[in-house]
């Protein structure tokens, strides 16, 4: 999985390299295959609910498109921010002291 590629474009490449129509997939969801085509095409963002079920429905490692998932999740909310590398390396420090902290108790 390309970490720089976006999760719409890991989806439908890996979609199409199992040979699962757009539809067929949709179906599995239960959601309009319009739906699932604008999450490719990043003009809609999936639940996580619908990442963790396109993982098993797509053979995904789990772990690895949840990260690309929330790391997109992330950048959305912050990349029209001028200080937003500053504000990610701060949110690191404190990520990483609550789970020491979480840890401890």
């Amino acid at each position: 999985m390309d970490r720089n590629s976006s999760i719409g474009q890991i989806l439908r490449e890996r979609r199409e390299k199992k040979g699962l129509l757009l539809r067929q997939v949709a179906a599995l969801l239960n959601i309009d295959s319009a739906i699932l085509s604008k999450i490719e095409r990043g003009e809609r963002k999936a639940r996580k609910e619908q990442i963790l079920q396109l993982a098993e429905i797509l053979d995904l490692n789990q772990e690895d498109l949840v990260v690309h998932y929330l790391s997109e999740k992330i950048l959305y909310e912050i990349r029209d921010e001028q200080l937003a590398e500053k504000a990610l390396q701060v949110a690191e420090r404190k990520l990483k002291y609550n789970a020491q902290k979480y840890n401890q108790d």
